[in-house]
């Protein structure tokens, strides 16, 4: 055998595919063909320690360690039958969250009772996460309806009741699904440490706290962007310099894809609002690597299409790796990471209605991709996920199993990177690499993320790219099993048996508004209202200063009772509020 060089290998790959690929295209009558070969020629792996790398160093395309915490105990927590939905000592607990805080903390409690030792992991109601207390107008029929209903601190106090002794805050993580109004439940966090006596750098947990992705995608903003960005620096700098412990933020380009995003769209306007955090950041007059590493991503997007989704993984890592180094001169290997708890999945946008036993499988070609792209291979999510709220314990069990048979059985995660060089894999990432930065310029040359959300670019694109996507699977273009294709009369529908368990008591979500509203109504007859009136009057001073730091003055207002909206209120004042836009 000799050496090939690759002038011969591009010769012979033009002799090939005008001998053999070619014809063969031309006799089934087809405009190209429905597959794709890679050669050495297709990826030039001679800039391997550039574009990959070792597993835990520059540029982490090939993972962010050279095996992650929980791989050291794998077989441990097997042989224990260590629920990893259980949550546990030193980690959150299962994203949940209803009714008014007493039936939240009842909730919480019922589960540590069942050995769910996790710390609070809040969904919050719409109300809450759009900066109305549960007595507005603009909150009727939807109280404690998707999560949880907070309007002061009296209500998150409630909540901590079930977080005490060996669960306390300084001994469990908190996460915060919040956004716009986040700087007050961060608030109502360092307070409640305050009255416990704990000091703040011992809290450690994350708020989503991602703004700008809810003018792209979710729609819960209450402020314009530009003093979005303010209230998103002043809690930065308050985390960094008071809760060390605490992570900042979550990016989340997952809900920018399951939105309509595409693949590219979803990595760049992820960078984009990225980039833009890091600078609020640098503009609060901090040090990057002072507040990058505690910046987290929530997720990325998913798909079906299992290879995008790895190459994706391992473009990402590397791309943000660039602009932390290259862009903002990072010199802290962890500002350069990202950290999410889930990597590549299919994203619930690829779950169907019709035959969802087959989520099942989808979830499992997704928990592939994460396994061989530097994550946990999660199953996720539960096959009974487009059914409603509240996965069936059924679901949750199969859902476990499966990763569990690829963590155990599989074997899928004995191996870094697994696709580290391949002709295929490498051409991929670049390729995902190169459209993504291209997007991202054009971003950049029209101001950066805030400008693209101002001028609407940002939204229409993510629109766009939904309509463009529900037309192709309309038009069979592409193909989703038992919905557009093999739905004929002999197919069978299986099902199984689904017990949902009783997490939302549909007695105390009928009644949840109306004893919220009591609730806040004896809260505003009992308080001292002469203090909420002086903190909210130095609140609308201080906001009028856009040099000034929010975070302190927030915290006197929800110290002395001052709620949710009459907070937010005074700053809608002060900023205005942002406007849906016209797509």
């Amino acid at each position: 055998m000799k050496k090939n060089s690759k002038k011969e290998i591009k010769e012979a790959l033009k002799k090939w595919e005008d001998e053999v690929l070619n014809p063969r295209v031309k006799k089934f009558n087809l405009d190209k063909s429905p597959t794709t070969f890679y050669t050495p020629i297709s990826s030039d792996s001679s800039y391997f320690m550039d574009k990959v790398g070792f597993p835990g160093q520059f540029p982490f395309t090939a993972g962010n360690n050279p095996f992650e915490f929980w791989r050291a105990y794998a077989n441990f927590a097997a042989k224990v039958g260590y629920r990893s939905d259980w949550g546990g000592t030193g980690r959150s607990g299962k994203y949940g969250g209803f009714g008014t805080p007493a039936d939240y903390r009842d909730y919480l409690l019922k589960m540590q009772s069942m050995g769910r030792y996790g710390g609070p992991n809040i969904a919050f109601d719409l109300v809450t996460q759009c900066g109305y207390d549960s007595d507005s107008s603009f909150a009727e029929g939807e109280v404690g309806r998707v999560g949880v209903a907070v309007d002061s601190m009296q209500d998150f106090t409630v909540i901590y009741e079930a977080f005490t002794g060996n669960l306390d805050i300084d001994k469990v993580p908190s996460n915060f699904t919040i956004n716009a109004p986040a700087a007050v439940l961060i608030a109502m966090y360092a307070c409640l440490a305050k009255r416990r006596g704990i000091p703040l750098n011992k809290l450690t947990g994350t708020p989503q706290n991602d703004i700008l992705k809810e003018f792209i995608a979710r729609g819960t903003y209450i402020y314009p962007p530009a003093p979005s960005m303010r209230m998103f620096r002043d809690t930065c700098v308050f985390c960094c310099k008071h809760m060390p412990e605490f992570n900042i933020n979550s990016i989340g380009g997952y809900h920018i894809r399951e939105a309509g995003a595409t693949r590219v769209q979803d990595l760049a306007f992820s960078m984009a609002n990225g980039i833009a955090y890091i600078e609020a950041g640098l503009e609060g007059g901090l040090e990057v690597d002072e507040f990058a590493p505690a910046f987290t991503f929530n997720a990325f997007g998913g798909s079906m299409e299992i290879y995008h989704e790895i190459a994706f993984q391992r473009a990402a890592r590397r791309v943000w790796a660039r602009i932390l180094r290259d862009r903002f001169h990072a010199k802290d290997s962890k500002s350069m990471q990202i950290r999410q708890p889930i990597t590549a999945h299919i994203g619930c946008s690829s779950t169907t209605l019709q035959r969802p036993l087959n989520n099942l499988a989808r979830a499992v070609v997704g928990g592939m991709a994460a396994g061989m792209s530097g994550g946990i291979p999660g199953a996720f999510p539960p096959f009974d996920e487009p059914l409603g709220l509240g996965h069936s314990q059924e679901a949750t069990q199969l859902q476990q199993d499966a990763s569990r048979i690829m963590i155990y059985e599989a074997k899928v995660t004995d191996v870094c990177d697994p696709w580290a060089g391949s002709y295929f894999m490498e051409s991929l990432t670049d390729e995902i690499e190169k459209d993504a930065l291209a997007e991202l310029e054009k971003i950049e040359k029209m101001g950066g993320a805030v400008a693209a959300i101002e001028n609407g670019y940002m939204p229409r694109a993510v629109a766009k790219s939904a309509y463009e996507r529900q037309k192709k699977i309309e038009n069979q273009e592409e193909l989703v099993v038992g919905v557009n294709c093999f739905t004929g009369e002999h197919e069978i529908d299986v099902s199984i048996n689904r017990v949902v368990e009783a997490t939302y008591d549909p007695q105390l979500m009928k009644t949840a508004e109306e004893r919220q509203k009591a609730n806040l109504a004896r809260l505003k007859r009992e308080r001292n209202g002469t203090a909420v009136v002086s903190s909210l009057r130095s609140l609308k001073v201080q906001a009028e200063d856009k040099d000034k730091n929010l975070m302190p003055i927030i915290c006197e207002c929800v110290e002395n009772d001052a709620t949710l909206q009459e907070i937010c209120d005074v700053l809608r004042e002060v900023f205005g509020e942002a406007q849906p836009m016209k797509l």
